[in-house]
Protein backbone atom coordinates (compact mmCIF):
# COMPACT_ATOMS: atom_id res chain seq x y z
CA UNK A 1 0.00 0.00 0.00
CA UNK A 2 2.74 2.38 0.74
CA UNK A 3 4.77 1.63 -2.50
CA UNK A 4 1.11 2.34 -4.51
CA UNK A 5 1.19 5.47 -2.75
CA UNK A 6 4.78 6.77 -3.42
CA UNK A 7 4.36 5.93 -7.09
CA UNK A 8 1.15 7.68 -7.28
CA UNK A 9 2.72 10.74 -5.71
CA UNK A 10 5.38 10.26 -8.38
CA UNK A 11 3.32 10.19 -11.20
CA UNK A 12 1.59 13.29 -9.95
CA UNK A 13 4.74 15.41 -9.22
CA UNK A 14 5.65 14.53 -12.62
CA UNK A 15 2.34 15.76 -14.14
CA UNK A 16 2.27 18.89 -12.43
CA UNK A 17 5.41 20.16 -13.38
CA UNK A 18 4.71 20.79 -16.57
CA UNK A 19 2.18 22.73 -15.76
CA UNK A 20 3.66 24.50 -12.34
CA UNK A 21 4.03 28.09 -12.38
CA UNK A 22 6.90 27.87 -9.47
CA UNK A 23 9.71 25.59 -9.71
CA UNK A 24 12.57 25.67 -7.11
CA UNK A 25 15.30 23.25 -7.19
CA UNK A 26 17.88 23.84 -4.48
CA UNK A 27 19.91 21.21 -1.73
CA UNK A 28 22.42 20.61 0.96
CA UNK A 29 25.79 18.97 1.07
CA UNK A 30 27.38 18.55 3.99
CA UNK A 31 30.30 16.72 5.74
CA UNK A 32 31.58 15.97 8.90
CA UNK A 33 34.41 14.09 11.20
CA UNK A 34 33.62 13.15 14.95
CA UNK A 35 36.87 11.83 17.32
CA UNK A 36 36.20 11.23 20.22
CA UNK A 37 39.41 11.78 23.28
CA UNK A 38 38.87 8.29 24.17
CA UNK A 39 39.04 6.10 21.27
CA UNK A 40 40.70 8.40 18.77
CA UNK A 41 41.06 5.17 16.72
CA UNK A 42 37.31 5.07 16.27
CA UNK A 43 36.68 8.48 14.42
CA UNK A 44 33.88 8.76 11.83
CA UNK A 45 33.83 10.63 8.79
CA UNK A 46 30.40 11.76 6.93
CA UNK A 47 28.85 12.97 3.89
CA UNK A 48 25.42 13.93 3.47
CA UNK A 49 23.41 14.94 0.42
CA UNK A 50 19.83 16.36 0.80
CA UNK A 51 18.23 17.55 -3.05
CA UNK A 52 15.18 19.05 -3.17
CA UNK A 53 12.32 20.35 -5.79
CA UNK A 54 9.98 22.23 -4.73
CA UNK A 55 6.50 22.95 -7.67
CA UNK A 56 3.41 25.28 -6.92
CA UNK A 57 0.83 26.21 -8.79
CA UNK A 58 -2.00 28.98 -8.15
CA UNK A 59 -5.43 26.78 -9.05
CA UNK A 60 -7.23 30.26 -8.10
CA UNK A 61 -7.36 33.55 -6.18
CA UNK A 62 -7.76 31.98 -3.30
CA UNK A 63 -6.06 28.02 -3.76
CA UNK A 64 -2.63 27.01 -4.37
CA UNK A 65 -1.46 23.40 -5.05
CA UNK A 66 2.34 22.62 -4.05
CA UNK A 67 4.59 19.66 -3.58
CA UNK A 68 8.31 18.68 -2.52
CA UNK A 69 10.51 16.23 -2.56
CA UNK A 70 13.50 15.73 -1.90
CA UNK A 71 16.41 12.94 -0.89
CA UNK A 72 18.32 12.11 2.40
CA UNK A 73 21.54 10.35 0.78
CA UNK A 74 24.48 9.80 3.11
CA UNK A 75 27.62 7.99 3.54
CA UNK A 76 29.91 7.24 6.94
CA UNK A 77 33.02 5.49 7.66
CA UNK A 78 33.90 4.75 11.05
CA UNK A 79 37.46 3.54 12.70
CA UNK A 80 37.95 0.30 14.78
CA UNK A 81 40.85 0.39 14.94
CA UNK A 82 43.64 2.13 12.72
CA UNK A 83 43.65 -1.17 10.04
CA UNK A 84 39.77 -1.24 10.05
CA UNK A 85 37.34 1.11 8.53
CA UNK A 86 33.56 0.15 8.28
CA UNK A 87 31.48 1.84 6.04
CA UNK A 88 27.57 2.72 6.16
CA UNK A 89 25.18 4.72 3.63
CA UNK A 90 21.67 4.99 2.18
CA UNK A 91 19.68 6.74 -0.44
CA UNK A 92 16.32 7.11 1.01
CA UNK A 93 13.30 9.19 0.37
CA UNK A 94 13.41 12.21 2.73
CA UNK A 95 10.27 14.53 1.88
CA UNK A 96 7.51 13.60 -0.61
CA UNK A 97 4.45 15.45 -0.26
CA UNK A 98 1.63 17.08 -2.20
CA UNK A 99 -0.42 20.15 -0.54
CA UNK A 100 -3.61 22.20 -1.26
CA UNK A 101 -3.39 24.97 0.31
CA UNK A 102 -5.94 28.44 1.28
CA UNK A 103 -5.46 31.33 3.18
CA UNK A 104 -7.18 28.87 6.57
CA UNK A 105 -7.07 25.58 5.26
CA UNK A 106 -3.99 22.91 4.44
CA UNK A 107 -4.20 19.19 3.02
CA UNK A 108 -0.83 17.70 3.10
CA UNK A 109 -0.87 14.12 1.99
CA UNK A 110 2.80 12.12 1.76
CA UNK A 111 5.91 11.55 3.47
CA UNK A 112 6.07 14.84 5.78
CA UNK A 113 7.19 16.11 8.85
CA UNK A 114 4.49 16.76 11.67
CA UNK A 115 5.69 18.63 14.79
CA UNK A 116 4.60 21.05 17.21
CA UNK A 117 4.87 21.98 20.62
CA UNK A 118 7.06 24.83 22.28
CA UNK A 119 9.74 22.75 24.36
CA UNK A 120 13.17 22.67 22.19
CA UNK A 121 16.00 21.02 24.37
CA UNK A 122 13.61 17.75 26.00
CA UNK A 123 10.25 17.76 24.54
CA UNK A 124 7.16 15.81 25.46
CA UNK A 125 5.25 15.87 22.48
CA UNK A 126 8.32 15.07 20.16
CA UNK A 127 6.04 11.98 18.90
CA UNK A 128 6.56 11.78 15.03
CA UNK A 129 9.80 13.37 14.71
CA UNK A 130 13.53 13.43 16.04
CA UNK A 131 15.00 16.60 15.55
CA UNK A 132 17.91 16.81 17.74
CA UNK A 133 19.12 20.54 19.50
CA UNK A 134 22.54 19.63 19.04
CA UNK A 135 22.35 18.64 15.72
CA UNK A 136 23.56 21.44 13.15
CA UNK A 137 21.59 20.05 10.36
CA UNK A 138 18.04 19.57 12.48
CA UNK A 139 17.78 16.20 10.45
CA UNK A 140 14.56 13.98 10.74
CA UNK A 141 12.79 11.57 9.40
CA UNK A 142 9.11 12.02 8.22
CA UNK A 143 5.98 10.15 7.98
CA UNK A 144 4.04 8.77 5.80
CA UNK A 145 0.73 10.87 7.02
CA UNK A 146 -2.77 12.80 5.90
CA UNK A 147 -2.86 16.25 7.74
CA UNK A 148 -5.59 18.31 7.73
CA UNK A 149 -5.07 21.80 9.43
CA UNK A 150 -7.67 24.83 9.55
CA UNK A 151 -6.74 28.14 10.64
CA UNK A 152 -9.26 30.57 12.48
CA UNK A 153 -9.30 34.09 12.41
CA UNK A 154 -8.91 34.41 15.85
CA UNK A 155 -5.94 32.61 15.27
CA UNK A 156 -7.21 28.96 16.83
CA UNK A 157 -6.31 26.32 14.78
CA UNK A 158 -7.65 22.48 14.39
CA UNK A 159 -5.17 19.80 12.50
CA UNK A 160 -6.06 16.48 12.24
CA UNK A 161 -4.04 13.56 10.58
CA UNK A 162 -3.69 9.97 10.08
CA UNK A 163 -0.27 7.97 9.55
CA UNK A 164 -0.27 4.69 7.61
CA UNK A 165 2.42 2.59 6.60
CA UNK A 166 5.25 3.74 9.08
CA UNK A 167 6.71 0.68 10.53
CA UNK A 168 9.98 2.03 12.15
CA UNK A 169 9.40 3.76 15.83
CA UNK A 170 9.17 7.46 15.64
CA UNK A 171 9.54 10.30 18.37
CA UNK A 172 10.12 8.95 21.73
CA UNK A 173 8.64 5.38 20.48
CA UNK A 174 10.32 2.25 21.89
CA UNK A 175 7.92 -0.60 20.16
CA UNK A 176 7.02 0.13 16.38
CA UNK A 177 3.72 1.12 15.23
CA UNK A 178 1.41 -1.94 13.25
CA UNK A 179 2.51 -0.66 9.83
CA UNK A 180 -0.93 -1.96 8.44
CA UNK A 181 -3.13 -0.35 10.60
CA UNK A 182 -4.10 3.55 10.40
CA UNK A 183 -3.05 5.72 13.23
CA UNK A 184 -5.04 9.00 13.82
CA UNK A 185 -4.88 11.49 16.03
CA UNK A 186 -5.54 15.64 16.35
CA UNK A 187 -4.72 19.13 18.02
CA UNK A 188 -6.78 22.02 19.11
CA UNK A 189 -4.50 24.59 19.55
CA UNK A 190 -6.05 28.08 20.99
CA UNK A 191 -4.96 31.96 21.84
CA UNK A 192 -5.09 32.48 25.75
CA UNK A 193 -4.07 35.09 28.20
CA UNK A 194 -1.26 36.54 25.16
CA UNK A 195 -0.48 33.24 24.62
CA UNK A 196 -1.29 29.53 23.20
CA UNK A 197 -2.99 26.45 24.72
CA UNK A 198 -3.13 23.32 23.20
CA UNK A 199 -4.43 19.94 23.68
CA UNK A 200 -3.51 17.14 21.51
CA UNK A 201 -4.43 13.31 20.93
CA UNK A 202 -3.05 10.24 19.25
CA UNK A 203 -4.14 6.43 19.11
CA UNK A 204 -2.32 3.86 17.47
CA UNK A 205 -1.50 0.26 17.42
CA UNK A 206 2.01 -0.99 18.95
CA UNK A 207 3.58 -4.36 17.12
CA UNK A 208 4.15 -6.62 20.36
CA UNK A 209 6.08 -8.89 17.45
CA UNK A 210 9.16 -5.83 17.21
CA UNK A 211 10.02 -5.82 20.74
CA UNK A 212 11.27 -3.41 23.35
CA UNK A 213 13.68 -1.48 21.35
CA UNK A 214 14.86 -4.71 18.97
CA UNK A 215 14.69 -6.71 21.88
CA UNK A 216 12.63 -10.10 21.85
CA UNK A 217 8.82 -10.03 21.31
CA UNK A 218 6.82 -9.23 23.81
CA UNK A 219 3.56 -11.15 22.01
CA UNK A 220 2.03 -12.07 18.75
CA UNK A 221 -0.49 -9.39 18.36
CA UNK A 222 -0.95 -5.41 18.51
CA UNK A 223 -1.97 -3.00 21.08
CA UNK A 224 -3.53 -0.49 21.14
CA UNK A 225 -2.03 2.75 22.53
CA UNK A 226 -3.38 6.46 23.65
CA UNK A 227 -1.49 9.62 23.93
CA UNK A 228 -2.95 12.80 24.97
CA UNK A 229 -0.62 15.99 25.61
CA UNK A 230 -1.56 19.54 27.14
CA UNK A 231 0.82 22.54 26.13
CA UNK A 232 0.99 26.17 26.24
CA UNK A 233 3.23 29.39 25.97
CA UNK A 234 3.30 32.75 26.94
CA UNK A 235 5.50 35.91 26.64
CA UNK A 236 5.38 38.48 29.74
CA UNK A 237 8.40 39.94 28.96
CA UNK A 238 10.25 36.29 30.16
CA UNK A 239 9.14 33.32 27.65
CA UNK A 240 7.55 30.69 29.53
CA UNK A 241 6.11 27.18 28.33
CA UNK A 242 5.17 23.74 29.30
CA UNK A 243 4.04 20.40 27.70
CA UNK A 244 2.77 17.46 29.63
CA UNK A 245 1.74 13.98 27.83
CA UNK A 246 0.51 10.66 29.15
CA UNK A 247 0.69 7.56 27.54
CA UNK A 248 -0.92 4.18 28.15
CA UNK A 249 -0.29 0.74 26.89
CA UNK A 250 -1.75 -2.52 27.91
CA UNK A 251 1.53 -4.48 28.06
CA UNK A 252 2.96 -7.27 30.09
CA UNK A 253 6.11 -5.14 31.29
CA UNK A 254 6.73 -3.60 34.80
CA UNK A 255 5.91 -0.46 35.47
CA UNK A 256 5.29 0.19 31.76
CA UNK A 257 1.59 0.32 30.92
CA UNK A 258 1.97 4.49 31.90
CA UNK A 259 4.30 7.03 30.52
CA UNK A 260 4.06 11.01 32.35
CA UNK A 261 6.26 13.25 30.26
CA UNK A 262 6.97 16.71 31.86
CA UNK A 263 8.77 19.59 30.63
CA UNK A 264 8.55 23.35 32.21
CA UNK A 265 11.08 25.87 30.56
CA UNK A 266 11.65 29.59 30.19
CA UNK A 267 13.97 32.08 27.93
CA UNK A 268 14.83 35.60 27.98
CA UNK A 269 17.28 37.06 25.88
CA UNK A 270 19.96 39.67 28.12
CA UNK A 271 20.49 42.77 26.71
CA UNK A 272 24.59 42.03 26.51
CA UNK A 273 26.79 43.19 23.55
CA UNK A 274 24.81 41.80 20.67
CA UNK A 275 22.12 39.68 22.73
CA UNK A 276 22.88 36.64 25.01
CA UNK A 277 19.93 34.44 24.79
CA UNK A 278 19.20 32.08 27.44
CA UNK A 279 16.66 29.25 27.77
CA UNK A 280 16.67 26.77 30.59
CA UNK A 281 13.94 23.80 30.65
CA UNK A 282 12.86 20.90 33.19
CA UNK A 283 11.72 17.64 32.19
CA UNK A 284 10.84 14.75 34.29
CA UNK A 285 9.77 11.16 32.63
CA UNK A 286 7.92 8.66 34.56
CA UNK A 287 6.52 5.35 34.15
CA UNK A 288 4.15 3.26 36.59
CA UNK A 289 1.14 0.84 36.46
CA UNK A 290 -1.17 3.29 37.33
CA UNK A 291 -1.73 6.55 35.18
CA UNK A 292 -0.55 8.65 38.29
CA UNK A 293 0.74 6.10 40.26
CA UNK A 294 4.98 6.15 41.56
CA UNK A 295 7.39 4.18 39.53
CA UNK A 296 10.16 4.57 37.72
CA UNK A 297 11.87 8.57 36.96
CA UNK A 298 14.00 10.03 35.16
CA UNK A 299 14.62 13.70 35.66
CA UNK A 300 16.76 16.18 33.97
CA UNK A 301 17.51 20.53 33.78
CA UNK A 302 18.70 22.23 30.42
CA UNK A 303 20.59 25.29 29.92
CA UNK A 304 20.84 26.99 26.57
CA UNK A 305 23.25 29.82 25.82
CA UNK A 306 23.61 31.22 22.57
CA UNK A 307 25.59 34.58 21.52
CA UNK A 308 26.20 36.69 18.21
CA UNK A 309 29.67 37.41 17.96
CA UNK A 310 29.00 39.92 14.73
CA UNK A 311 27.58 39.33 11.76
CA UNK A 312 29.31 35.82 10.74
CA UNK A 313 29.93 34.08 14.37
CA UNK A 314 27.65 32.45 16.90
CA UNK A 315 28.32 30.32 19.88
CA UNK A 316 25.98 28.08 21.90
CA UNK A 317 26.33 26.19 24.94
CA UNK A 318 23.73 23.37 25.87
CA UNK A 319 24.56 21.59 29.64
CA UNK A 320 22.05 19.15 30.89
CA UNK A 321 22.11 17.83 34.09
CA UNK A 322 21.01 14.00 35.52
CA UNK A 323 19.33 14.42 38.69
CA UNK A 324 18.98 10.71 39.05
CA UNK A 325 22.37 9.68 37.94
CA UNK A 326 24.19 13.01 39.13
CA UNK A 327 25.93 13.41 35.66
CA UNK A 328 26.57 16.22 33.62
CA UNK A 329 26.00 16.77 29.43
CA UNK A 330 27.88 19.15 27.86
CA UNK A 331 27.87 20.61 24.47
CA UNK A 332 29.58 23.79 22.65
CA UNK A 333 29.42 24.59 19.11
CA UNK A 334 30.79 27.89 17.22
CA UNK A 335 29.16 28.41 13.65
CA UNK A 336 30.45 30.78 11.38
CA UNK A 337 27.90 31.52 8.54
CA UNK A 338 28.35 32.70 4.93
CA UNK A 339 26.09 33.06 2.05
CA UNK A 340 25.79 29.55 1.16
CA UNK A 341 28.78 27.68 3.27
CA UNK A 342 28.07 27.37 7.36
CA UNK A 343 31.10 25.67 9.53
CA UNK A 344 30.62 24.38 12.97
CA UNK A 345 32.78 23.35 15.43
CA UNK A 346 31.53 21.27 18.66
CA UNK A 347 32.67 19.81 21.75
CA UNK A 348 31.80 17.75 23.87
CA UNK A 349 32.20 16.23 27.42
CA UNK A 350 29.50 13.59 28.37
CA UNK A 351 29.45 10.54 30.13
CA UNK A 352 30.22 7.38 28.65
CA UNK A 353 26.71 5.67 28.22
CA UNK A 354 23.87 8.02 27.26
CA UNK A 355 20.63 8.28 29.50
CA UNK A 356 19.56 11.23 27.29
CA UNK A 357 18.22 10.52 23.43
CA UNK A 358 18.37 7.26 24.02
CA UNK A 359 16.67 6.07 20.68
CA UNK A 360 18.60 9.03 18.61
CA UNK A 361 20.77 7.02 15.92
CA UNK A 362 24.12 9.64 16.80
CA UNK A 363 23.63 9.16 20.77
CA UNK A 364 26.62 6.83 21.30
CA UNK A 365 28.63 8.94 18.61
CA UNK A 366 28.96 12.18 21.54
CA UNK A 367 29.35 9.89 24.23
CA UNK A 368 32.60 10.66 26.07
CA UNK A 369 34.99 13.44 25.46
CA UNK A 370 35.72 14.60 21.60
CA UNK A 371 34.91 17.34 18.94
CA UNK A 372 32.74 17.39 15.88
CA UNK A 373 33.74 19.33 12.83
CA UNK A 374 31.30 20.11 10.02
CA UNK A 375 30.99 21.75 7.04
CA UNK A 376 27.40 22.81 5.59
CA UNK A 377 27.11 24.34 2.12
CA UNK A 378 23.31 25.57 0.51
CA UNK A 379 23.00 26.17 -2.74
Amino acid sequence: MKNLILTSLIIFLAIIQGFAQSIDFRGQISGWMTVNGRQVDKSQLGVRYLPELSLEKSLTKALTISADISLNSYGSGQFNGWNKFDTDGRIKPYRLWLRLASSQFEMRLGLQKINFGSAALLRPLMWFDRIDPRDPLQITDGVYALLLRYYFLNNANLWLWGLYGNHETKGWEIIPSDKKKIELGGRWQMPIYQGELAITYHHRLADLKKGLLGQPPLGDKSVPEDRIGLDGKWDWGIGFWFEAALIHQPIDVPQMKYQRWMNIGLDYTFGLGHGLHAMLENFAYESSDKAFGAGESIKFSALSLSYPIGLLDRITGMIYFDWKHENWYRFFSWQRSYDRWQIFLIGFWNPERFQIYQNQGNGNLFAGKGMQVMVMFNY
